[in-house]
């Protein structure tokens, strides 16, 4: 097998791992949106702060330690946001609108770094919000909940969006091992606070709970996302997001066996609109930085 066989095998390995995401923080409904966060949060930072601490030398320094732990606060706000709209909304539209992050990626360069609206940006931003409005309407039928769903999502995507804003400003000094360390770690810690002071439990819980809690943090966060990062440092960031556009219908495709939700007419039409939305927005990004990772 050759070596860019062997490359695209283990991304689609890691696309799989972490379309895996919704089905476990569902499965794992016993356990409360805040809790199922926490155990995720909690788990990737106990494996990844004690290399970040054994690193000599270091990397980080005091303002990029603060930045970092803000866009930990970002990144919590994603969790507790996109799995509590799992509670209310189709595993397709929730894993779908918090996927539109790359939109406002590139409208927060626009915004903060000054960067260019370009042509294929507009025709994203435009594309899913009509593919948006869509699924928006074909959930109306399940209620004013499912659109509470959406919405929910729909922030997820947005904290994801500040998260990786952040991100791309401290990588230009810091490790990654260091930056995620200290983005992981501080989003964990709100997690529980969130928990303590909301006096949400997060132990007491069935065994198939826990296994699916621990799941959670190994198959799609342990896997998947390292698999993610791990391809980063071969493919350009763009191609790579590209592939991660796989994870929305991953989820929708594993969602029909393990739930048997089956997404009607309006949502498969919409879920099309969104994903040639997001990639147009991609394209914008690889256009700006000339394909480079």
């Amino acid at each position: 097998m050759s070596v860019d066989r062997r490359l695209y095998l283990r991304i689609a390995v890691g696309i799989v791992a972490v379309s895996f995401g919704a089905i476990f923080a569902r499965l794992a409904g016993e356990a409360s949106p805040f809790a199922v966060a926490a155990w995720r949060l909690t788990v990737a930072a106990l494996v990844l702060v004690p290399p970040a601490l054994l690193r000599k030398p270091r990397t980080i320094d005091r303002r990029s330690f603060g930045l970092s732990a803000l866009s930990g606060v970002a990144l919590a706000a994603h969790f507790v946001l996109w799995i509590s709209s799992l509670e209310q909304t189709t595993v397709a539209s929730s894993v779908l609108f918090v996927s539109t992050h790359p939109i406002f990626v590139g409208l927060g360069a626009i915004v903060f770094l000054r960067e260019r609206l370009s042509r294929a940006l507009i025709g994203g931003i435009v594309l899913v919000i009509a593919g948006g409005a869509l699924i928006g309407f074909g959930d109306f039928g399940f209620g004013g909940t499912a659109l509470r769903g959406d919405l929910l999502a729909l922030g997820g995507g947005i904290m994801a969006a500040v998260y990786f804003l952040i991100g791309r400003r401290v990588r230009q000094t810091v490790s990654v091992t260091e930056y995620v360390a200290v983005s992981y770690g501080t989003a964990a810690v709100l997690v529980l606070l969130l928990c303590a002071v909301t006096r949400t439990p997060v132990i007491g819980y069935a065994p198939s709970t826990y296994g699916y809690l621990v799941l959670l943090a190994l198959v799609p966060q342990a896997l998947g996302h390292s698999t993610i990062n791990w391809a980063l440092r071969r493919l350009a960031a763009t191609r790579v997001s590209v592939f991660v556009l796989g994870e929305p219908i991953g989820s929708t495709l594993l969602a029909i066996p393990f739930f048997r939700e089956i997404p009607g007419g309006l949502n498969l039409l919409g879920a099309a609109i969104i994903l040639v939305g997001i990639y147009l927005s991609l394209r914008s990004e690889e256009d700006h930085h000339g394909g480079k990772p």
